[in-house]
């Protein structure tokens, strides 16, 4: 399924659903951070989906970068909130969903790089490495704020 994404954008269309989602900043022990180039719209992004039912948002974010690059993480702790309303993401499906992300941070503790349904390339990135890389304003915007090793403002 194809998406494509809208921020502040008043030609998007109107959202309607919201689903609580994680993400997870996963950092290795050389400081580099996990990244997926995601099928859904080539872009790079971070690990992470919509929470499901039964479980806690920090199983959420374990539970979705291991389905989606092979790797187990231990949460250790959280990058931001991001709840943005002028941020939706639009499906062919017809679903166009209200962002509503919490971001976690990610210590490796095992597994293999692997690709998913979801991915076409998974690889660890120094921070400055991921700088030139295609990604959306969202996704960049949490590593900015794991970069500069501040909370951020809830938005």
């Amino acid at each position: 399924m194809s998406r494509r994404d809208y921020e502040n954008d008043p030609q998007a269309p109107k959202a309607n659903s919201l689903v609580p989602a994680a993400s997870v900043v996963a950092v290795n022990e050389r400081g580099q951070v996990l990244l997926q180039r995601r099928t859904d719209n080539g872009r790079w992004a971070l690990p992470g989906g919509r929470m499901e039912l039964g479980e806690s948002l920090s199983d959420c974010g374990v539970r979705e970068t291991l389905e989606e690059t092979g790797i187990h993480v231990e949460i250790v702790g959280i990058v931001g909130t991001y709840t943005d309303p002028g941020h939706v993401f639009a499906y062919d499906d017809g679903e166009v969903r209200q962002e509503f992300s919490i971001c976690l941070l990610g210590r490796p503790t095992g597994g293999t790089l692997r690709v998913s349904d979801e991915s076409h390339e998974v690889a660890w990135f120094s921070p400055t490495e991921t700088d030139d890389l295609p990604m959306v304003a969202s996704i960049r915007k949490r590593l900015t704020d794991w970069r500069s090793g501040q909370m951020p403002v809830i938005r």
